[in-house]
């Protein structure tokens, strides 16, 4: 994998992601989806085939990720999917002009803690702006004191853990990946904590 080029590579959260996405392909035609951080956008490209209006984002600091879900969107015949460069913890036009949204996608995005407040920050931003909206997303554990249990506090966000197998991602092939050291994949639903009296 060349460099800082993560998002040019499909990683098994991903496919992970994208299977949830599948099995929630029944509840798709019509929803309102952004997928962040979205690189190769797997998970944003199965629910655009589901019938999501779907808009793919990753950081406009990274042409060649933003390239990539062009490509992708080509590669899948989905030339009208709109891609955007939304940088993580900035209010940009961008994200002020974003039309509403009820799933946020993010595969992976979690991966380097320097970012966690950022990624939080854009998703307590767009959780606001869109109260009933959930942002899904699918993380790989790699190290035992990784948490962002204390920032979703701060943010006033809640998280819900869904299991693998109740989607059918448990089987070893599903992301199977010949990177080094296999890690445990997570997928929790992220959305506002209700505040007092409501």
């Amino acid at each position: 994998v060349p460099g800082s080029q993560f998002g040019l590579y499909a990683w098994p959260c991903a496919v992970v992601l994208a299977q949830y996405v599948w099995a929630h392909r029944r509840s798709l035609p019509g929803r309102r989806v952004l997928e962040i951080g979205a690189g190769v956008s797997l998970p944003g490209v199965v629910a655009a085939r589901c019938g999501a209006q779907v808009t793919l984002s990753d950081s406009e600091e990274l042409p060649r990720c933003l390239q990539s879900c062009r490509r992708s969107c080509l590669l899948n015949r989905l030339p009208h999917v709109p891609v955007l460069g939304l940088t993580w913890g900035r209010v940009s036009p961008e994200l002020l002009s974003l039309a509403p949204v009820d799933i946020i996608l993010g595969s992976d995005v979690f991966f380097d803690p320097k970012d966690f407040e950022d990624i939080l920050t854009t998703i307590y931003f767009l959780l606001e702006k869109n109260p009933h909206a959930q942002f899904w997303t699918t993380y790989q554990v790699r190290s035992a004191d990784w948490s962002i249990e204390a920032l979703l506090c701060k943010w006033n966000l809640k998280s819900t853990h869904v299991p693998l197998h109740s989607f059918g991602a448990d089987k070893e092939h599903l992301a199977s990946s010949s990177l080094p050291g296999r890690h445990t994949i997570e997928m929790m639903i992220i959305s506002l904590a209700q505040s007092d009296g409501t």
